[in-house]
Order: C-alpha cells, then sequence, then structure tokens
C-alpha cells in the first residue's frame, strides 16, 4: 500500500510538472505571446518607409517601431517575417528605421539575420 501512494505521489508530481512546462512554451517566442507575422501588421504604417530609405517615416510608424523595438529580437523577427516579405519590405531599408526615427534607445548594433541595426 505505502508503495501505491508513492506512485501515485510522483506521478501526480510528474504531471503536474508536465502541465507547467507545456504552459510555459505558449508565450516563449520572440514577441511573447503574439507571433513576428502579428506584430507585422502593425507596422502598416511603415509601408513605405520600409521599401524607400528616403521616404519620410510617419509618426505612427515610430510609435510602433519604438514600441515593438523594446525587444530586439521581436523586432527582428517582424523584419524577416513571411507577412514583411509578402508585402514588399525590403529588410536592409526596414533596418534603418529606428535610427530614422531617431529612438534614442534603440539596439544600435544588434544583429538581425544577416543584417546589424544602425
Amino acid at each position: 500500500m505505502e508503495v501505491s501512494i508513492k506512485f501515485i505521489c510522483l506521478l501526480g508530481l510528474v504531471a503536474f510538472v508536465g502541465i507547467a512546462e507545456f504552459g510555459s512554451v505558449e508565450g516563449a517566442g520572440e514577441c511573447g505571446k503574439s507571433s513576428p507575422e502579428n506584430e507585422a501588421f502593425k507596422l502598416a504604417p511603415c509601408a513605405t518607409a520600409a521599401q524607400d530609405a528616403k521616404a519620410n517615416v510617419p509618426d505612427s510608424c515610430c510609435a510602433q517601431i519604438k514600441s515593438i523595438g523594446r525587444n530586439p529580437s521581436c523586432l527582428c523577427a517582424v523584419m524577416l517575417s513571411d507577412t514583411a516579405k509578402a508585402s514588399g519590405i525590403k529588410p536592409e531599408v526596414a533596418i534603418t528605421i529606428p535610427k530614422r526615427c531617431n529612438i534614442p534607445n534603440r539596439p544600435v548594433g544588434y544583429k538581425c539575420g544577416p543584417y546589424t541595426l544602425p
């Protein structure tokens, strides 16, 4: 009888740990619980500025870049996402937007795939 109680306790512990780890995987992406694809839609105001390095960057774009840019790995994942590519974003141009927005605490020198944030 003592063995079966220990077995049940051990089985309960294993189930608890398994459930806890399963739940933590959901928010483990670059952008937390949101996917880079979903975050890319928030950067719609940046479309022209991400295709042409000489285009003005709208304030609404800078606000979104500032928000997403708090997490450089998320910003990188968004710029390299399939959604961004499908909308004609040029990563080599998009990566210059934080600088063009004059964001003071931007992640200068952060490696984003083959690109480096200026």
